[in-house]
């Protein structure tokens, strides 16, 4: 199965100040991930080509790294996962920038099966919740966005796996 996700946010931040808090990704202050939320995304060698790592059960390399522009990693875990997710930043003009999280990958029929039952509604909610925290450095308003009901009986369920 062909997966291609997108997820954009536009943040009204000019592009330095999120670079700021994109370069922190994957350290012990992670300024983009809401690792209140969820796994934090931990690389052996930090942010850097080459770098191996992941968050939960999520796996990968460091495929290119350009500081203040983008991260883009090749897929290592789950099996049957061929392909890539990508952060990268725009300067939309002089007081915004885009925020952008693409995964485009084609899958095995197992994977597609996690994919479309589970990994998929898990990773949406977790990027969503990373915009939101970059967001809301500078919003005057906090977002919040919701979970669906399926993202929190999964969470539930998963939970309940590890504990045991």
């Amino acid at each position: 199965m062909k997966v291609l996700n997108i997820h954009t946010r536009t943040i009204n931040q000019p592009k330095d100040k999120i670079a700021e808090l994109f370069n922190t990704l994957a350290s012990k202050n992670d300024m983009m991930l809401a690792t209140d939320k969820w796994p934090p995304m931990i690389l052996d060698n930090g942010l850097q080509v080459g770098s191996k790592g992941g968050h939960g059960p999520i796996k990968y390399t460091v495929q290119e790294f350009e500081k203040d522009e983008f991260v883009q990693f090749t897929f290592t875990r789950p099996k049957g996962f061929n392909g890539f997710h990508r952060f990268e930043m725009t300067k939309l003009d002089g007081r915004t920038t885009e925020l952008k999280h693409t995964i485009r990958m084609n899958t095995t029929f197992s994977a597609a099966i996690k994919w479309v039952i589970a990994i998929r509604w898990l990773h949406d909610a977790y990027i969503e919740d990373a915009f939101d925290k970059v967001e809301n450095y500078s919003a005057p308003e906090k977002k919040t966005s919701e979970w669906s009901g399926w993202v929190k009986l999964l969470r539930k369920v998963l939970k309940s796996k590890k504990s045991r």
